[in-house]
């Protein structure tokens, strides 16, 4: 097996790819983690969801990190981890918002569950639409393929 880094370009691409990512966060030294459909325009990713823990958590702390994989094999395998920072739009940010919605919208199973009624302690959970984006400071990738051993290849 030969491990390989991959380039920023190809981690973007990579994590803006149409399998679910997943979004951590962390309030008072709990991490908090769950799967979530992101778009990218450049080095940043739009997100969608409705008010919850990851809302509450995220706007208390912004710092927030990003994880997809895919495992076809024990040797052939792909992972990208992204560093970034959340940054809520807010009503007033229409053009953004706009633009998020478009991104967004290209692949339409990333509005579910985010956009789904959902009953949370006896009581239906409000489904106002929260915009956000996080901005990418740092982005690792690596893929795995079955083949020479990196000493066999000099």
């Amino acid at each position: 097996m030969l491990i390989e880094q991959m380039t920023r370009e190809e981690s973007l691409n990579f994590l803006a790819g149409k399998r679910p990512a997943r979004l951590a966060c962390s309030r008072d030294g709990q991490p908090y983690i769950i799967p979530i459909y992101l778009a990218r325009e450049l080095d940043r990713f739009y997100g969608f969801s409705t008010l919850g823990k990851k809302i509450e958590w995220m706007r208390l702390n912004p710092l927030v990190c990003v994880e997809a994989d895919e495992m076809e094999s024990l040797q052939k395998w792909c992972s990208v981890i992204a560093f970034g920072r959340f940054a809520e739009l807010p009503r007033e940010a229409q053009d953004e918002r706009h633009r998020a919605h478009g991104l967004l919208w290209r692949d339409p199973k990333g509005w579910e569950p985010g956009y789904a009624r959902t009953i949370v302690h006896g009581k239906e959970r409000e489904l106002e639409p929260v915009y956000f984006r996080i901005d990418v400071s740092e982005i690792s990738g690596r893929r795995a393929h079955p083949g020479a051993h990196a000493a066999d290849r000099s």
